[in-house]
């Protein structure tokens, strides 16, 4: 790629790591990447969508338009990685890359803004990917465009630099944050007979986990991690009447999810009822099955072939989520992966994106763009 891009684009990158903002609150980071496109482009249309933006290199070709997103959201995760460029902001980090996706998109559409193309081109900027928000609201996007197909990548920095990890169908799993609550009657500690104790509810409907998540039972991965257990008041005279359980329900097939949940929710239910209990569901950070197109796919191992790029399957499928999801649930697309060649994986506090993976995608995302 161009070295004054590529310069442009690290400086850009770093930046955006020493301002790192979480989900929903990236305000700072969506006007600093608007505006380094007003400043670096020309012929790019950019719209502003909110929360949210996207730049559009159009043509009036035949060829189906093609869409490429980057995610900008941040983590509550301290940054201990020792650059010059680490967060300003205590307790928040740029611990997944994001940074770094939306720095090689930046760089692309710098790219595509000064050699053209012949194609329509989607360039999205993706908001609150951490907590699933995103993707859902930028599907927008898909629908008023009429875009054809979508594309994103995501840095894996124990992979070896430069190395394409794909897998046709379920890339990552589908989760969901499930909440349920039970409502007793409190008594005074004396008398426990005359009060409503959800601890009994929430201890049975825990230990029935690890049967309901047998693998033997599933055709794919399926889990339910305990996240919180809250119970009471630490008030010795006073029974516990209100509780709370905290699961994060996991599943490699969105209808076992499905399944698995409707298990969980039928459970709590008959629990409540036994113990007189009231209950309430919620759920909060949906993330979808990612799915990656078989067709999507097939371009990217031939533009890997044609790149000389070492291209790799992905032995199965990852236990996290992405929220890319959402679009290749509504038109065909692709999610993989690019190796960023260091030994610290994403979401710890070393972790800092390698600016090497940058001309690489940018070279990747210029082929398939050429050739689609």
């Amino acid at each position: 790629m161009n070295d004054q891009i590529y310069a442009l684009a690290v400086e850009l990158r770093h930046e955006l790591h020493a301002h790192p903002e979480l989900s929903n609150h990236e305000t700072w980071t969506k006007n600093r990447l608007l505006d380094f496109l007003r400043v670096h482009t020309t012929r790019l249309e950019l719209h502003d969508k909110g929360r949210w933006f996207y730049a559009v290199w159009r043509t009036q070709s035949e060829k189906p338009s093609m869409a490429f997103r980057a995610d900008f959201d941040a983590l509550p995760i301290e940054d201990l990685c020792g650059t010059d460029y680490a967060s300003a902001v205590p307790g928040v980090g740029h611990k997944c890359g994001h940074d770094g996706h939306s720095a090689a998109l930046a760089a692309l559409a710098l790219e595509i803004d000064r050699a053209g193309a012949d194609r329509t081109v989607y360039f999205l900027f993706q908001h609150a990917e951490e907590t699933g928000d995103g993707a859902r609201e930028c599907c927008a996007l898909l629908r008023e465009e009429k875009v054809d197909e979508i594309f994103a990548f995501h840095n894996r920095p124990v992979l070896p630099l430069g190395l394409v990890h794909v897998l046709d169908g379920c890339v990552y799993c589908a989760s969901e944050g499930m909440i349920l609550s039970f409502e007793g009657v409190p008594s005074h500690a004396s008398m426990p007979e005359l009060g409503r104790n959800p601890a009994y509810a929430i201890s049975e409907l825990v230990c029935a986990l690890p049967e309901l998540t047998d693998p033997a039972k599933w055709r794919g991965m399926v889990f339910a991690t305990i996240i919180q257990i809250d119970v009471g008041e630490p008030a010795f005279g006073t029974q516990a009447s209100r509780g709370k359980l905290l699961l994060t329900i996991r599943g490699q097939y969105a209808e076992e999810l499905d399944r698995l949940r409707a298990s969980i929710r039928s459970l709590a239910e008959e629990k409540a009822a036994r113990y007189g209990l009231g209950l309430e569901i919620r759920f909060q950070d949906v993330f979808p099955d990612t799915v990656s197109w078989h067709e999507s796919n097939e371009k990217l191992r031939r533009c890997c072939r044609e790149l000389g790029l070492p291209c790799r399957e992905m032995p199965a499928p990852f236990r996290s989520s992405e929220d890319f999801g959402w679009y290749t649930k509504q038109i065909p697309g692709a999610f993989f992966e690019i190796g960023g060649g260091k030994g610290t994986d994403l979401h710890t506090v070393e972790m800092d994106f390698n600016d090497e993976i940058i001309p690489i995608a940018v070279k990747l995302y210029r082929h398939l763009i050429e050739t689609g």
